[in-house]
């Protein structure tokens, strides 16, 4: 297990930044493995230590919530046939399907994101609907000092320009109504991760997301219901 990350994952990711191709891969794999087993443990050592305030992250399995190094390339102008980050999805249903954790390293691009990505187009519009019903309670937890210390504001990449069909343009909540994802982004450095605190760290901060994700998932689980 490893409470904080090896100084080998981040050598890694530098090396196949300048040597983005298959030769080279092949000819290192080792040390993709050997960072990427780096990475599997520091999950699993964060998985434990979130669970002490969501027991349902107990329930994931580290090796599959890792992101994949082999980048789609089908509809991309970069060819480059590798990622140079290694990511973990904590807790998000398949599809953005409901809210979770991301940890996203990257030398010198790392960082944490929390609640909900670009769900479908029905998740969405429950969730807006809940925003819209329940103002209150949603700004609670965006106003929450601890959210507020570590992730400033909701992101506000793909909103949209006008209030989407189906709500009032005078709403209280207009504004987030505009939204298409609701993510809260804390930027980390290299240095923070292989601080010999970094799991317990990392938790606290995904942890001030909690009533985000809650408010998020309120809906979602109401129409599984």
């Amino acid at each position: 297990m490893a409470s904080q990350l090896s100084a080998k994952i981040f050598d890694f990711l530098k090396l196949i930044e300048k040597n983005n191709n298959r030769d080279w891969f092949n000819e290192n794999k080792n040390l993709f493995l050997e960072a990427q087993s780096d990475f599997q443990d520091f999950v699993e050592e964060l998985i434990a230590e979130m669970g002490k305030f969501d027991e349902n992250i107990l329930k994931l399995d580290a090796k599959k919530s890792l992101l994949r190094i082999y980048r789609d390339t089908r509809f991309s102008k970069d060819k480059t046939p590798y990622k140079t980050y290694f990511g973990a999805s904590l807790g998000m249903g398949k599809m953005n399907s409901k809210s979770g954790f991301y940890l996203h390293v990257e030398s010198g691009k790392s960082f944490l994101g929390s609640g909900i990505y670009l769900p479908d187009a029905p998740i969405l519009k429950e969730i807006r609907k809940e925003i819209s019903l329940f103002k209150d309670d949603f700004i609670k937890t965006i106003e929450d000092k601890d959210f507020k210390k570590y992730y400033g504001e909701l992101d506000p990449e793909h909103k949209l320009k006008n209030v989407p069909q189906g709500f009032e343009k005078e709403d209280p909540m207009a504004e987030f109504l505009k939204m298409k994802s609701f993510i809260g982004v804390h930027h980390i450095t290299n240095k923070d991760l292989m601080d010999k605190n970094a799991v317990k760290n990392v938790s606290k901060i995904f942890e001030a997301a909690k009533p985000l994700n809650d408010f998020l998932d309120t809906p979602i689980l109401n129409t599984q219901n």
